[in-house]
């Protein structure tokens, strides 16, 4: 089976519909795939879903999805540095559900192994717990503690950015840039992975491998990413 696509809009080719929910990896600007998120807007797909820990910024990443209207909601722990994002958000015009980081991390990691729910400390006596499930288990000491219910998330589509794919679909992330992609990545039906370099199967230390290939259904190169900085940071003499 050929995972190869030789750019991400015939990646996406007949995946993409109105009203989807997607999973896009990445942390700010680190790990994004970058391709992908520009093929997706020029598919002029709306009303989307989508799960990432943020928005991107002003302009890039996610943040030109804003910029198009294409978002329905987001499913975020950080608005952060998208004052496009905080502004339609703060005006009524774009749905977000507040998650956070942990628990959103969790959420697409429960998903991909199939558990359809699982209980947290976390957001327990605030607004997160509102209209959610609590319970009380012992802690280690064997006094009880509240705990709330959380849902898995899942994804009708997964855009994900690696390092290194071998041909077979197998991914290395690396460094920082692992971040919420493999949780993505198994949070889906579909996975379509861009790359910075494809080798042969079996070219990849299996013990290397963050990834398995049964996840991912096509694969992209992207040999030179633009990889923006999000926030530079000076010294003033």
């Amino acid at each position: 089976m050929n995972k190869l696509y030789p750019d991400a809009k015939s990646a996406l080719d007949g995946l993409l519909r109105d009203g989807m929910t997607l999973a896009v990896g990445g942390f700010g600007l680190c790990g994004i795939p970058e391709a992908l998120i520009d093929a997706l807007r020029d598919s002029g797909c709306r009303e989307l879903t989508v799960i990432s820990n943020n928005a991107g910024i002003d302009g890039f990443g996610l943040g030109r999805l804003l910029d198009t209207r294409q978002i329905r909601k987001m499913i975020s722990s950080y608005v952060g540095e998208n004052k496009e994002f905080e502004r339609q958000f703060l005006a009524g015009e774009l749905e977000l559900e507040f998650t956070p980081q942990g628990t959103l991390a969790e959420k697409l990691r429960a998903g991909g192994a199939g558990i359809p729910a699982f209980y947290t400390k976390t957001g327990y006596g605030t607004i997160v717990a509102d209209g959610k499930e609590t319970r009380q288990f012992p802690n280690a000491s064997g006094e009880p503690e509240w705990y709330v219910m959380e849902k898995s998330l899942r994804a009708d589509l997964s855009l994900v950015k690696a390092w290194k794919a071998d041909k077979a679909g197998n991914l290395v992330y690396r460094k920082t840039a692992r971040n919420f992609n493999p949780l993505c990545a198994t949070a889906s039906k579909l996975c379509v992975a861009e790359v910075e370099e494809i080798v042969e199967t079996g070219e990849l230390d299996p013990d290397h491998i963050h990834t398995p290939g049964i996840y991912v259904k096509r694969l992209v190169l992207n040999a030179h990413p633009e990889k923006r900085i999000e926030k530079r940071t000076v010294r003033e003499n």
